[in-house]
C-alpha cells in the first residue's frame, strides 16, 4: 500500500481542519525559532559593537546604564566627568589610550558625539576591526563633522554638505545651534554597529557651540560666532565629558585600575568592563527570553494536541474509508501507519512554514533594529541545537499520533461495514 498518495488525498479531503492545524504548529514553530534567532543575532550585534576597549568610565551610575548610553546610544547620562579627571586618567601609567565622549546633541534624530581624533585611531568593533572612511577624512576645520554610514544614507549627505545641530537628544526639539553650521568632512564605512547611527565633531567644536548654553538654553549675547571660535580654537577646552573609553597597556591591570577608579575620591565615578557588563545585561533579559520560550513551548504543545484532536474527531467519519482499505487487503498496521504518516506530513509542513515565517519576521525586523539601535541582524539558518529541537518536535508529533493510530488499529472490518442507527 502506497502511503504517500493515500495520505495526501485524505489530508486534502479534510483540508480546512488540516490547514488550521498546520498554521497553529507553524506559528508556534515560528515564535520559537524567532526567539532563538533574534536572541543569538542581537547578542552577536551587541558584542561586535565594541572590541579592544578595556574600561568605560563615566559618572557614578549603574554599569548597564553606563554601557548603554556611552556605546549604544540608549538613554542619557545622569552626570558628567570633569575634564581634569579625564586628563588624570589619560596620564596613568597603565593607560595606553583614552577616548573622551561628549554627548547631548543630535541632528534629525541621530545622536552627535564630541570626541577627539583618538576615537578614529583606537575604536575597534567586531574582530578588532578599525574604523575606515568611505569618503573624506576626520576633522580639519573646527566645524567639520564626520557622519556614520546610516546617517549619510538616510539623510542623503555627501562631502561638503552643511548641517546644523540640535540641542538635546530627542527627535523633536526647538533648540538649535543654527549659528554654528557644520560641514561634512568625512563619511565612515558601514560597521553594522551604532557607530553608523551617529555624527562626530571635535571636542573644541562641542565646547564652542555650547558657550552661553550653561543653563540648558541659549543666553542672548553670551555665545561666540564661528569666526571667533576658530580664532580661539586652542582655548576651547571642555569643562567635562560624558564618558571615557580606556585602552590599557596590559589586560592584567584592568581589575586593579577598575577598583581604583570606582574608589576615586575627588569624583564619584564608575568603571565597567564591556564584556562583563553585557553578561549582566543578558542575565536580566534572560528571564524574558525564558518566558518567551515557555510561551512558544506551550503553543507547540497546543498545536500538537490540536492535531491529535483532529485525527480523533475524524476517526468515526473515516470508518468507511478504513473498512474499504481493509477490504482491499490493507492490514490493521497499514491503517495505523497511514494516520501516523499523515501526522508526520502535517508536522513537517508546520515546521517548514514556521521556519519561513521566522525568517520573514527576522528580515522585517532587521531594518528597524538597524535604524533605531544600529544593530545589524543577519539572516541565518538555525543553529545545530535548534535543528535538534525541531527534530524532537517532529518526533513528538509522531508519538502523539500513536493514540488515534492505536484506536484505528483496533477497528475491525465488521465494525467499519456495520450501519448504526
Amino acid at each position: 500500500m502506497k502511503l504517500m498518495p493515500l495520505a495526501i488525498g485524505s489530508l486534502l479531503n479534510r483540508r480546512f481542519a488540516v490547514v488550521l492545524t498546520t498554521l497553529t504548529i507553524a506559528l508556534s514553530i515560528g515564535l520559537l525559532v524567532l526567539v532563538e534567532q533574534m536572541r543569538s543575532e542581537v547578542r552577536s550585534g551587541f558584542y561586535r559593537t565594541v572590541a579592544g576597549t578595556d574600561l568605560i568610565v563615566g559618572a557614578r551610575t549603574a554599569p548597564i546604564q553606563l554601557l548603554l548610553y556611552s556605546v549604544f546610544g540608549i538613554g542619557d547620562a545622569t552626570n558628567n566627568v570633569s575634564w581634569q579627571t579625564y586628563q588624570e586618567l589619560k596620564g596613568l601609567p597603565e593607560v595606553d589610550w583614552a577616548v573622551p565622549m561628549a554627548l547631548g546633541d543630535s541632528h534629525r534624530g541621530f545622536r552627535v558625539m564630541g570626541t577627539s581624533l583618538a576615537f578614529f585611531d583606537h575604536y575597534r568593533y567586531a574582530d578588532r576591526q578599525p574604523l575606515v572612511f568611505a569618503a573624506g577624512a576626520a576633522f580639519d576645520d573646527l566645524f567639520d563633522v564626520v557622519v556614520g554610514h546610516q546617517v549619510a544614507r538616510q539623510l542623503r549627505l555627501a562631502l561638503g554638505d552643511h548641517l546644523t545641530l540640535a540641542h538635546g537628544t530627542s527627535r523633536v526639539t526647538l533648540q538649535h545651534h543654527d549659528d554654528h553650521p557644520f560641514s561634512v568632512s568625512g563619511i565612515l564605512a558601514p560597521t553594522g554597529t551604532p557607530v553608523d547611527q551617529q555624527l562626530y565633531i571635535s571636542l573644541a567644536a562641542h565646547r564652542a557651540i555650547h558657550i552661553g548654553w550653561e543653563t540648558g538654553v541659549r543666553r542672548p549675547g553670551a555665545g561666540i560666532d564661528a569666526e571667533q571660535a576658530r580664532a580661539r580654537q586652542d582655548e576651547l577646552e571642555p569643562d567635562s565629558v560624558t564618558a571615557i573609553l580606556l585602552g590599557l597597556k596590559t589586560r592584567a591591570a584592568v581589575f586593579g585600575l577598575q577598583r581604583r577608579i570606582n574608589d576615586y575620591r575627588p569624583e564619584a565615578l564608575s568603571a565597567v568592563m564591556p564584556g562583563i557588563t553585557l553578561q549582566e545585561l543578558w542575565r536580566i533579559t534572560g528571564v524574558a527570553e525564558q518566558m518567551l520560550r515557555l510561551v512558544a513551548g506551550m503553543v507547540i504543545i497546543a498545536g500538537l494536541l490540536g492535531m491529535v484532536t483532529v485525527l480523533l474527531a475524524t476517526l468515526n467519519e473515516r470508518r468507511r474509508e478504513m473498512a474499504i482499505l481493509r477490504a482491499n487487503g490493507a492490514r490493521p498496521v497499514h491503517v495505523a501507519a497511514l494516520l501516523i504518516f499523515e501526522a508526520g506530513l502535517v508536522a513537517a509542513a508546520g515546521i517548514a512554514l514556521g521556519l519561513g515565517l521566522a525568517i520573514a519576521a527576522q528580515a522585517a525586523a532587521a531594518p528597524w533594529l538597524l535604524s533605531h539601535y544600529g544593530l545589524h541582524i543577519g539572516l541565518s539558518l538555525p543553529a545545530a541545537g535548534l535543528w535538534l529541537v525541531l527534530g524532537a518536535i517532529w518526533l513528538s508529533a509522531l508519538l502523539v499520533a500513536l493514540v488515534p493510530a492505536l484506536m484505528a488499529y483496533r477497528r475491525t472490518l465488521a465494525d467499519g461495514m456495520q450501519v448504526r442507527s
